[in-house]
């Protein structure tokens, strides 16, 4: 009975198989070029934000502090996710060992609950700025930033380092083709031969702590920001402070949009199909949108770039 029990907790399942797109697969190669494109985009626009940052000491500021540690979170995702999906539309489908799998899906979820919480510090940040002024420069500082990140990090790793070593220990034993583009925590969890109801629910109350904790800070603090500018004398005024808020509003909403659609739901196993559309708007579609929305308004952002520019054409 002994050796029995033991053989059920083995993991017979060595590697994993990523379907991707079956039914787009004669789209391959127009898909990949499309996605490399994107990628590439995606990567030049944050890595922009990040050097624009901390070369220009006029955007050495809380605001664009956070907003280089989300561009630097954001490249961070994209290359743990898009490279397999490269493969993918090239060769079909795409052979994952168990530990890679395992890494992959850990990458995931701790860089993507690290951007959930910093969104949320995020809003923090624009509530402060717009609704406390006069207290903002002695309670915000470049100092308390990174300590901040440092706690969204710390969170998250803590949080999904225990979710992880639960999915470790849990058996596979075929099939073993996860139905998506990575190693989708849920699509994992419907593969398992074992009892997964403890970890599922687990994963549930992570995933309602994480995202509707964050998303609660977010609307109280846009909240409070929304009277606050009501209240403003002057149109200008309002349009001034509405502006510095609108483009985390867009990001925020494509975010929260497609993870509350993954991964709140109290049942993992549930359509799984259908969360590769929306797993596809966070990991190619966000990150490509997300430079262009936060710099096409932002005329801060757009003097530092002319001003990098010009320092270019003088250097030739």
């Amino acid at each position: 009975m002994e050796i029995m029990k033991e053989m059920r907790n083995e993991t017979a399942v060595q590697e994993f198989i990523l379907q991707g797109f079956p039914a787009l697969q004669h789209l391959g190669k127009v898909l990949f070029l499309l996605h490399l494109l994107a990628y590439l985009v995606s990567l030049t626009g944050n890595t922009l934000i990040i050097t624009i940052t901390w070369t220009d000491h006029r955007l050495q500021t809380p605001m664009y502090v956070f907003l280089s540690s989300f561009s630097f979170c954001e490249c961070c995702f994209i290359t743990t996710v898009i490279p397999e999906l490269l493969s993918i539309f090239l060769l079909g489908q795409q052979k994952i060992r168990f530990a890679a799998c395992l890494t992959q899906a850990f990458s995931i979820l701790f860089i993507g609950s690290t951007i959930a919480l910093l969104m949320a510090v995020m809003s923090l940040d624009r509530y402060l700025a717009i609704c406390k002024p006069l207290h903002y420069p002695v309670i915000m500082n470049v100092r308390v930033c990174f300590l901040l990140m440092f706690f969204c990090c710390a969170l998250s790793f803590i949080f999904i380092s225990a979710l992880i070593l639960r999915l470790s220990q849990l058996s596979f034993c075929g099939p073993n083709v996860i139905p998506h583009f990575f190693c989708d925590f849920g699509a994992l969890i419907h593969l398992s031969c074992s009892d997964t109801k403890s970890i599922e629910a687990y994963a549930f109350f992570l995933s309602v702590f994480v995202i509707i904790l964050s998303l609660t800070v977010t609307i109280i603090a846009y909240s409070n920001i929304v009277i606050t500018i009501v209240r403003l004398p002057s149109a200008k005024e309002r349009k001034k402070a509405f502006s510095t808020c609108s483009s985390h509003l867009i990001v925020l909403s494509l975010m929260y949009g497609s993870c509350l659609f993954i991964y709140v739901k109290p049942k993992q196993t549930s359509r799984v199909d259908f969360n590769r559309q929306a797993a596809l708007v966070n990991t190619v579609v966000t990150p490509v949108l997300n430079p262009v929305i936060y710099t096409l308004r932002n005329k801060q952002v757009h003097q530092a770039l002319r001003d990098a520019l010009h320092k270019v054409r003088l250097q030739k």
